[in-house]
């Protein structure tokens, strides 16, 4: 049976939310320790990841609400995050904030930098970018492929913030509607977009094209807390191996498809899939869930064999 996919603030105070004195604000300052339950007693340390001292927040259960607590220890507006990275102040996209904390994370907060204008020909129907977004309506470049429209024009950044497009402000916008208004550019044809790139301490390494690993590490918990838009945010067991190498490449199906990577939306098509039988009931579970993505048969298809092989091994 052919699948028929529809188209469907305030900061803390200092006493609670304030710098910790005497703390080093160096990556290498150590992890800190978080106790289970309850929840809203779970503490974390942040920096600003071009240089600060080291900021306490706790008892928030979103993004939006981590952003307001990290805005309100070190005195800036929540405006100013960009977006955050667990355990390195590299702009790292490995190691992005998402939908979960581990709970022994240290958060580094990006903030916004230089700003530039960039003309850009699009000689081909792709540029060769990944988008993705923090989650509060900040979208920014994740990924350069090598010898692409993008790649060609250096002063493009991985870890850029995309704040307008041919004079059309686009903050606000989800990462799949600004890769879909990317894609809808006339090929052979100018445009201009004005971006944001992240505070720097001091420039001392290339440009990178896809965030890789640094290497380093603060935090190692074996259990996350997962932030939620709605309700409040859960402690929960870290994922199986098997669980997240799944998770992994269906964020991977996604860049494929759609030019974007969203390893929460990759975990909400999975949870869905998992208890499936079929492709096609997969499909009413996505077309549910997901609605508004009408995404296309052959990626179901390619989600279902990824769901399949993860089941086969055992989750």
């Amino acid at each position: 049976m052919p699948l028929r996919l529809r188209g469907k603030k305030k900061a803390k105070s200092k006493e609670t939310a304030g710098l910790v004195k005497g703390e080093p604000t160096g990556a290498g300052g150590g992890s800190p320790s978080a106790s289970r339950a309850p929840a809203r007693r779970l503490v974390f340390h942040a920096q600003l990841a071009h240089g600060s001292a080291t900021g306490r927040v706790e008892g928030f259960s979103s993004i939006q609400e981590l952003y307001a607590q990290i805005a309100g220890a070190f005195e800036i507006s929540p405006s100013e995050i960009l977006y955050c990275t667990l355990n390195t102040p590299r702009i790292d996209m490995e190691r992005l904030l998402g939908g979960q904390l581990g709970l022994e994370d240290f958060i580094f907060a990006h903030v916004k930098g230089i700003k530039k204008e960039v003309n850009v020909y699009k000689s081909e129907d792709s540029l060769g970018v990944t988008i993705t977004d923090n989650g509060v309506g900040y979208a920014f470049i994740k990924r350069i492929k090598d010898g692409g429209v993008i790649d060609s024009i250096k002063t493009i950044c991985v870890g850029d913030h995309i704040e307008s497009i041919n004079g059309e402000n686009i903050v606000g916008w989800r990462h799949y509607d600004v890769a879909k208004k990317l894609k809808e550019l006339k090929k052979e044809e100018l445009f201009t977009m004005n971006l944001i790139e992240p505070k720097k301490a001091f420039e001392i390494e290339p440009r990178s094209k896809a965030g890789k690993s640094s290497g380093e590490k603060i935090g190692s918990g074996r259990a996350t807390l997962r932030l939620r838009s709605k309700g409040p945010a859960t402690v929960e067991e870290m994922p199986s191996e098997t669980k997240a190498k799944a998770i992994e490449k269906i964020d991977d199906v996604l860049e494929l498809y759609m030019g974007i990577r969203d390893i929460d939306l990759a975990t909400t098509m999975f949870e869905a899939g998992k208890d499936k039988v079929n492709p096609d009931e997969f499909a009413v579970a996505l077309d549910e869930t997901l609605g508004d993505f009408a995404f296309p048969d052959e990626f179901v298809f390619d989600v279902w064999g990824v769901i399949g092989d993860a089941k086969r091994r055992g989750l």
